[in-house]
């Protein structure tokens, strides 16, 4: 997408946005993708972050709830760009600019995170993740101008984006008890506009770079939890508390981790990316995916706070902590990832049998040891 002159790479000023060849070889994430992907990570992480104090301080429905409505802001502004620049990135300086902009938009969104969840004060929130949208509807007019192919489309996806846009932000002017069923509208329409949008012509998404993509924010999401992790055990260990239960939760968690990544890798994405009509569910379905690995970091401090004897919740609580997530992302994991490649029974009875018994886990005071055990035996069957 570059030229390179006496072995520096040249980035044109403007570049005519075609649209990319859905069959081109070696496509894989752009360092500009990366670079965006470390904002999202720090709001990940601010998320991740209040939800665990929430289920510390004994809040679990409304940190639940606050989380999976930050989260969901988070992952959608993240979808969203992942399957343009899929579609359209062409790498000259007026891209790269208006990805700086979604850039700030998280970083700002990221800041607004402990408001919503200490005060449900949505503002900061609003703020950030309307200049990311902004951005992206920018994006679409220049698709629309320069491609006419996917004219029709573009134009769809920027006149969705901007009315869902205001309808967030009108959203605000609502008294706090319309809030979660607005915001459940909101939910459907920004789900509907890809739909809409892509009715009589479908981007040119690269299935490769794609699959690629949430790969590598799977190991993002769960690179949160063994930070989130770490840090808690290392407070723990300031407080020179008895270090065997944390080394068990280090130790479990670590265990956990590294299988989800197993299993998430264990069978190739892109031989799935087909169609639309497989790509929505499969892209839809990471919500769960993602917000789930993303809440095991929380569960985990959550564990060591009950160590530390500074939260609010007993052993029981701890564990559903980490036994909840887990079991979440396993029959998530099932539903878009696995039963697509038709494993037979056996393997679609190990999963669903693998969520029910992690769920179980917390009512033996040993949840995290055999959370990790259950991953063990899915990753030997898998």
């Amino acid at each position: 997408m570059t030229g390179t002159h006496g072995g520096r790479i040249e980035v044109p000023l403007w570049r005519r946005m075609s649209g990319r060849d859905p069959g081109e070889p070696h496509r894989v994430a752009t360092p500009l993708e990366l670079l965006s992907d470390l904002c999202f990570v720090i709001a990940v992480a601010q998320a991740a972050t209040a939800l665990h104090h929430a289920l510390s301080e004994g809040h679990a429905g409304a940190g639940l709830l606050g989380y999976a409505m930050v989260f969901f802001a988070i992952w959608w502004a993240w979808m969203n760009f992942t399957w343009f620049a899929s579609a359209y990135d062409t790498d000259d300086v007026a891209y790269r600019l208006l990805i700086l902009v979604q850039m700030a938009g998280v970083l700002v969104l990221a800041a607004g995170v402990p408001r919503a969840f200490q005060e449900r004060d949505f503002v900061l929130v609003t703020i950030g993740y309307a200049i990311m949208r902004v951005a992206l509807v920018v994006l679409w007019l220049r698709a629309a101008q320069e491609h006419p192919e996917g004219r029709r489309s573009a134009l769809r996806y920027a006149f969705g984006v901007a009315a869902v846009q205001a309808g967030w932000i009108a959203r605000l002017a609502l008294p706090e008890r319309l809030w979660l069923g607005a915001f459940l509208v909101m939910v459907l329409a920004e789900l509907a506009v890809p739909v809409w949008a892509e009715r009589f012509w479908s981007t040119t998404w690269h299935p490769h770079h794609i699959a690629e993509r949430y790969g590598l924010f799977t190991i993002i999401v769960l690179g949160e939890s063994l930070l989130a992790a770490t840090v808690a055990v290392q407070t723990g260990l300031e407080r020179r508390i008895d270090p065997a239960p944390l080394l068990s939760t280090a130790l479990s968690g670590m265990v956990i981790v590294f299988a989800m990544w197993w299993l998430y890798y264990s069978r190739p994405a892109h031989v799935l990316l087909t169609s639309n009509r497989a790509a929505f569910p499969w892209g839809y379905g990471h919500y769960l995916i993602f917000s789930s690995a993303a809440a095991i970091g929380a569960g985990l401090a959550v564990n060591v706070d009950v160590h530390t004897h500074v939260a609010r919740l007993g052993p029981l609580g701890a564990g559903a902590a980490v036994a909840v997530p887990v079991a979440a992302f396993l029959a998530s994991l099932w539903l878009v990832h696995v039963r697509p490649h038709r494993p037979g029974p056996l393997l679609n009875a190990a999963y669903l049998t693998g969520a029910a018994a992690v769920l179980l886990t917390p009512l033996t005071g040993l949840a995290l040891p055999l959370t990790a055990a259950v991953m063990i035996v899915l990753v030997l069957v898998s």
